[in-house]
């Protein structure tokens, strides 16, 4: 056993403290201390998250101070908490962490370009926690570890410990709380190991801004002549799937940064859905999985130890978390130049938008501070199947800052480096979800291989006589008939109604934003 770590200076006194522990050694803590836990047939170790399988955005707090109160978007989404409150709630995980046996400590960063990466330490009392957060921050040398000092921010994992929801401010037994004053979150009542990762996202959001920078939920690869692609969607759309591909490296699949040097990976791993993952539709991702990832609430089978990925029976949020290094072709450093190309995608369960669109500056803005697509079954809890939304920089919950803000940091820098928009729907064809299709894979993949290959930039197109958006009507690969989708409904009366539904959707979620925006983006969106 190596020797623990101490925890004194905060407030920690348990005997055993593994900082920075191997994979290997977290497996066996794992297997041994916690119930639930196997390794699958790949290698890979098999994990459950307790009764929260997805994120409790609901439960999300952020302390009211006022430093930081003038720079937060307070709302539904980034709820207020006073700062007593908050010294409740963190002596509450500090009392739980201190009663531990065993803990587990990381020391990571966040942020691969050395400018601007930010110091991190997750304490917690599962080795499960540890390995998560092992493959999703950047991982330091020995001699970085060595040389780590105090760390910027700290993640007080006390998840298997309740919050008293009698508490002042408290909605439930679980709290996700943080202080951008004292540069701390505290976890309680819930095991769901993305609150994690996404505590971190929200640290580099308030962050970033304010030094110029712009932080993204997207996704983001390279090709061989150094062109990069952004990636943006919510969970489910495709970013992690779309950017994983074997002709372009990978930088990162979900969390990045845009500076006056180009864009950088926020994350040292990647955090893939893999309900009815297979090699054939998703081989890197496929492949990355086996000694070292993590698999979140799968359903194996217990003698031969493999995954049944078709299965949903406990949540259809399953999920894979592996070092970047997993992936065959990933960038290390995962950093690359200013982006050529920016997809939005969205899922949309109407089944009225196109599979590919031009977008003009304006255009763009609009798709970027609408955020549409549709929540998928298992990724929050309470949704069952998809649902319309709207989330404000495709990433609203994670936005500290009032999405204007990152609106125009977007603008700024596309204007600069002459980035080209597109509108890509991974979602349904020939009606809405549950009498439609979603559209296929393949077809996608061929969208965006045309996109790299500068194809549809030259291809004909058709104004969208609702949306206002340029229709690419041509696209090798792709059956001609599915690129108008008013032309996939059997009834083309109840597209146009339901065109017209999804368009009034946009305009009344818009209105929020006007006063925040120019003239020219607020008339970019629905024509009808």
């Amino acid at each position: 056993m190596q020797p623990s770590f101490s925890l004194e200076t905060h407030e920690i006194r348990s005997e055993i403290v593994f900082r920075n522990p191997a994979p290997a050694l977290l497996y066996e803590e794992a297997i041994e201390y916690e119930k639930g836990t196997a390794m699958a047939d790949t290698g890979a170790l098999i994990v459950r998250s307790g009764d929260r399988t997805g994120r409790s955005p609901r439960d999300k707090r952020i302390v009211e101070h006022p430093a930081s109160k003038e720079h937060v978007w307070w709302g539904d989404i980034n709820i207020g908490l006073d700062e007593h409150t908050f010294l409740i709630n963190r002596e509450r995980a500090i009392d739980y962490l201190n009663t531990c046996e065993r803990l587990y400590v990381v020391d990571g960063y966040a942020g691969w370009d050395p400018k601007y990466r930010i110091k991190v330490r997750l304490i917690s009392s599962r080795a499960y926690h540890a390995l998560f957060m092992h493959n999703l921050l950047i991982r330091p040398t020995q001699d970085e570890l060595e040389q780590f000092g105090e760390p910027d921010y700290i993640i007080y994992n006390a998840g298997r410990f309740p919050a008293n929801k009698y508490t002042r401010e408290m909605t439930s037994s679980t709290s996700v709380d943080f202080s951008f004053e004292r540069n701390e979150i505290v976890i309680l009542g819930t095991e769901y190991a993305g609150e994690m990762k996404k505590g971190v996202f929200t640290i580099m959001n308030y962050l970033m801004p304010a030094r110029g920078v712009l932080s993204m939920h997207c996704s983001a690869n390279e090709g061989s002549d150094g062109d990069v692609s952004l990636f943006f969607g919510l969970s489910g759309t495709g970013k992690t799937t779309l950017s994983a591909d074997t002709r372009r490296s990978l930088i990162g699949d979900d969390e990045h940064c845009w500076s006056d040097d180009g864009i950088f990976n926020i994350e040292g791993g990647c955090y893939a859905k893999c309900i009815d993952l297979s090699a054939e539709h998703e081989p890197e991702i496929y492949g990355a999985i086996h000694f070292g990832t993590v698999m979140e609430n799968v359903v194996f089978d217990p003698l031969s130890r493999k995954v049944d990925f078709s299965c949903a029976d406990i949540t259809e949020n399953t999920r894979a978390c592996y070092p970047i290094e997993h992936v065959s072709n990933a960038r290390i450093p995962a950093v690359g130049g200013h982006p050529k190309n920016i997809v939005f995608l969205t899922a949309d369960a109407f089944g009225v938008l196109p599979p590919v669109a031009r977008l003009t500056p304006e255009q763009a803005m609009y798709s970027f501070i609408s955020g549409y697509t549709a929540k998928i079954a298992g990724t929050e809890e309470g949704v069952d199947e998809p649902q319309a939304t709207f989330s404000a920089c495709f990433g609203a919950a994670f936005m500290v800052r009032h999405p204007s803000v990152y609106a125009e940091l977007l603008a700024e820098k596309m204007r600069a480096h002459g980035s080209r928009a597109w509108m890509v729907n991974t979602g349904w064809s020939g009606g809405p979800y549950g009498v439609g299709s979603r559209i296929r894979i393949p077809y996608t993949r061929a969208i965006i291989d045309a996109i790299h290959a500068g194809t549809l930039g030259s291809a004909p197109t058709t104004t969208d006589p609702v949306f206002g958006v340029e229709v690419v009507t041509e696209c090798p690969g792709v059956p001609s008939e599915i690129l108008i989708p008013r032309d996939t409904w059997a009834d083309p009366d109840a597209y146009d109604r339901k065109a017209k539904e999804l368009a009034g959707l946009f305009r009344s979620n818009f209105r929020q934003f006007e006063a925040g925006t120019s003239p020219e983006i607020a008339a970019a969106g629905p024509l009808t």
